[in-house]
């Protein structure tokens, strides 16, 4: 029998960070070495008592109501109070099976059309697209970080008097950059005169590297949804717990109840015995606190030296200043790679990987033009692939290795190796490989 598929989806492929996953895994099955820099995923262990809390709340089998655990929902609302300075009430929150599902979840509620910065999560557009939302783009430049022009999104949104909805993602993935004050001030300006509902992604908040992350809802709070989750500052990514946070206003109280209508309909409830375990996630205990601030510096670490490196050999990097991630640009090798019938993202993502075992994703997956010959580079599984790894990583660190040693070849083997691949790519580029 043969079966007819919605025209969306004939041409559809999984998300490109999970298709990556899945063939480096393939790959890595198979015996090959291969530098996983295509996939986000912290790596550290889960905090002990984390775990216990999820084993003590295996038998909460019944269903929870859609908007989420009352504990949790109070939990959340006072750690974002603690972390913001603004007060955030339980009626503001609503909980979801990972901050994705959440994000769906309020495109199909609102009435607006998407806009979004040119280097984006390669899921924002697709959710848009699937629901029959036009997606329009705000250019930005590598030599600003992909920064959206503030200019260009104003003459684009006052063209219209209908509502707008803007994603904005900071610490950002796919550049590692954050929106700064000065940025934001001005963003929630425009927004207040054309009309602009914004979420706010700050799923990496808490893997800022240096100055703490700055919420878009400090200065735009009547028209800011914030998003966020357990994923990256816990490491707790398959346990799929998403938060996001409502405007204090009618407003907002109606998106709520829209989205808690869709849950209802689609997930029902995030996981039980998940939500309880995260009371915990979200208590502030010290321990906890410092965990996550570990492992923060870690990625701060790892992330700032990959950089360095690749500057070094000159390729142009944004500049990572949370999370993992960095986009690199191959603009300043664009002669050399034509000879070599590379003229896109795609194609030097595609030959990073059969020719140098370097797994990355095009620039274009994240909204940049494909003829921009970037690549969005995560540095979250380089030397941490297997739960051991990661550990003795963590183990290494916290034995108080000084931070020029931490680096070295001896705990990040990896990476160095990784490094020399590129080092060697630059080298053919420049005519002087061996």
């Amino acid at each position: 029998m043969d079966f007819e598929i919605g025209e969306y989806f004939r041409a559809r492929t999984p998300s490109a960070t999970l298709h990556i996953n899945e063939r480096v895994a393939t790959l890595w099955a198979a015996g090959e070495t291969v530098y996983h820099l295509g996939f986000g995923e912290s790596r550290f262990p889960v905090h002990p008592r984390l775990k216990e809390a999820l084993a003590a709340s295996a038998g909460e089998k019944s269903y929870l109501p859609a908007r989420g655990l009352p504990a949790l929902r109070e939990a959340v609302a006072g750690y974002y109070t603690r972390e913001s300075g603004q007060t955030v009430r339980p009626d503001q929150v609503i909980i979801g099976p990972g901050s994705k599902a959440l994000i769906f979840a309020l495109q199909m509620a609102l009435k607006a059309d998407l806009y979004l910065p040119a280097a984006s999560w390669v899921s924002y557009a697709p959710q848009a697209e699937m629901l029959g939302k036009t997606v329009h783009g705000i250019p930005g430049r590598v030599e600003d970080d992909y920064v959206p022009d503030l200019a260009a999104f104003e003459v684009s949104v006052a063209a219209t008097d209908a509502q707008k909805l803007l994603i904005i993602n900071s610490p950002s993935n796919p550049t590692g950059r954050m929106l700064d004050e000065d940025f934001l001030q001005a963003l929630a300006s425009l927004c207040r005169r054309h009309n602009v509902v914004v979420l706010s992604d700050e799923i990496y908040a808490r893997l800022s590297h240096d100055e703490p992350a700055i919420s878009m809802a400090r200065y735009y709070p009547e028209g800011t949804f914030t998003l966020g989750g357990l994923s990256k500052h816990l490491s707790l990514g398959g346990w799929r717990l998403g938060v996001a946070i409502a405007p204090s206003s009618p407003g907002g109280e109606r998106v709520l109840a829209a989205m808690e209508a869709i849950a209802s309909e689609i997930w029902s409830t995030a996981s039980a015995p998940v939500q309880h375990a995260a009371v915990l996630a979200f208590s502030g205990e010290q321990d906890i606190e410092a965990y996550i601030d570990v492992c923060r510096r870690i990625h701060a670490l790892r992330t700032g030296f990959f950089a360095d490196r690749l500057q070094t050999l000159g390729i142009r990097c944004t500049r990572p200043q949370g999370g993992f991630y960095v986009t690199a640009s191959f603009e300043e090798f664009s002669q050399a790679l034509a000879t070599r019938n590379i003229d896109t993202s795609d194609t030097l993502a595609g030959h990073l990987l059969d020719v140098y075992r370097i797994a990355a994703l095009p620039g274009s997956a994240f909204g940049i033009p494909e003829s921009e010959l970037s690549l969005r580079l995560a540095t979250s599984y380089l030397d941490m692939e297997t739960d051991d790894a990661a550990a003795r990583v963590l183990e290494a660190f916290t034995a108080g290795t000084p931070a020029e040693a931490f680096m070295t070849e001896q705990i990040h083997p990896r990476t160095h190796g990784c490094l020399r691949a590129f080092e060697h790519f630059v080298a053919e580029l420049s005519g002087s490989a061996d």
